[in-house]
């Protein structure tokens, strides 16, 4: 079974169901505003990692799953899946060197015969993939041997990147230390600048460049790219190709995510959205699994900024999560559907209402306005637009009715499982 034949076999039921819920808001709303919020969902699309389709691990151990992908092939068929049924996710991002191709040009030929495309390629100095070691750090390191080993990395990801037609580079880094007094805390980032100067000064003319930040992990006393500030620093130092990328999972607990948001559309330097959600740390659960009111006030920031002609550019939108013990295919789709969902609350957000009562410092009925939007039941509304794509209105039904698993079960065989050692 090829990605391209999967059939969606709606039930007559589900169809009759999704008419009469559909049919809610065609009474709701005037049809020129239906249209218009349904045409803004149906331009919403979302990124794929390679990394996302294998389950993934703990420092305690990795338990695999059945039909998991053994090569960036395979890892491309089951995106594509996640896009036949949810027509938004048209994309795969690379991560180098875990996914990287050994032809890039028939990689590009059989994504683009499964109807993808590529995003941002992703560069890998936490961990040892060359000569020199990043034990103690890569841009940042005391050695500028060292430093010129991880420049280079990451200009050999972007030229993998342009032969598969990608447009942007994500750098995520580790580097950081464990204990005062080991790391000269502003020498550590000014190197960490001039490296990425010298990465921006080689980056193609149209290419985008993402930096990523974290608190912790896998430094534990201090992240030289530790929190949004560090980042929008980088940024604005490096010029107008680099913006900051968050990955909501990058804060510390309760931090509020959607303040940071409208900062940096402030600043002219969001850049995009690594997807998950997490209760502790950067734990990569499913996207609004934990938090959903979060990441719809992050959306309703985003319309908010559409609105107002405020965002210097579309933000990049990517999945990065660990799929521990779900299926890696359904939690995708139950990602893409909750994406979905929680734009469609935002665009449903009353915003003449919600000017004039932030205008009039009236909190109750503000917020009133936004819960409102929140409460409403749009599955519907995302359902209608990927049935007019051609997809599934129940993407995970449609998935484990379709005996994909099953059939990649027989065809891939399963592996071991694999304890980490501490």
């Amino acid at each position: 079974m090829s990605t391209t034949s999967i059939q969606i076999h709606d039930s007559i039921e589900s169809a009759n169901e999704h008419e009469r819920d559909f049919a809610h808001w065609q009474d709701k709303l005037p049809e020129a505003e239906l249209e218009s919020l349904l045409a803004s969902l149906d331009a919403f699309s979302v990124a794929v990692p390679s990394w996302a389709l294998a389950t993934g691990g703990t420092r305690f151990g990795r338990f695999p799953g059945p039909g998991e992908p053994r090569n960036v092939y395979e890892k491309m068929e089951d995106v594509a899946v996640v896009h036949r049924l949810t027509g938004a996710a048209p994309r795969v991002s690379l991560h180098i060197p875990w996914d990287e191709p050994e032809d890039c040009g028939a990689v590009r030929e059989f994504a683009s015969n499964l109807g993808l495309g590529f995003d941002a390629v992703n560069s890998n100095t936490f961990q040892d993939n060359d000569i020199l070691s990043y034990k103690y750090g890569s841009l940042c390191h005391t050695d500028p041997v060292v430093r010129m080993q991880a420049v280079e990395h990451n200009l050999h990801v972007i030229g993998v990147g342009e032969e598969l037609g990608s447009e942007s580079l994500t750098i995520w880094l580790g580097d950081g230390s464990n204990f005062p007094g080991q790391m000269h805390l502003r020498r550590s980032f000014e190197w960490t600048l001039r490296s990425m100067e010298a990465i921006v000064e080689q980056l193609p003319a149209s290419w985008r460049l993402f930096t990523e930040h974290k608190p912790f992990e896998p430094a534990f006393y201090a992240t030289v790219v530790q929190d949004w500030g560090s980042s929008l620093l980088l940024c604005q130092a490096l010029g107008p190709q680099a913006e900051c990328l968050v990955d909501l999972g990058h804060h510390l607990p309760n931090t509020n995510v959607e303040l940071i948001v409208a900062r940096l559309i402030g600043a002219g330097k969001l850049g995009g959205f690594h997807f998950n959600d997490s209760m502790y740390g950067d734990d990569d659960l499913t996207t609004g699994s934990i938090h959903p009111y979060q990441l719809f006030l992050i959306f309703n920031e985003l319309v908010d900024a559409t609105c107002d002609g405020a965002l210097a550019a579309e933000p990049a939108y990517m999945i990065d999560q660990s799929h521990n013990l779900k299926d890696p295919i359904e939690a995708l789709l139950q990602t893409v559907d909750m994406l979905q969902c929680a734009y469609a609350q935002a665009l449903l957000v009353d915003r003449e209402a919600l000017n004039h009562y932030q205008q009039g410092n009236d909190a109750l009925m503000a917020e009133r306005t936004l819960q409102g939007a929140f409460r409403s039941d749009v599955r519907a509304l995302a359902a209608e637009v990927r049935r007019r794509k051609g997809g599934a209105l129940d993407p995970l039904s449609s998935f484990r009715d379709s005996g994909y698993r099953l059939l990649k079960t027989a065809e891939r065989p399963t592996a071991d499982y694999h304890p980490t050692s501490l």
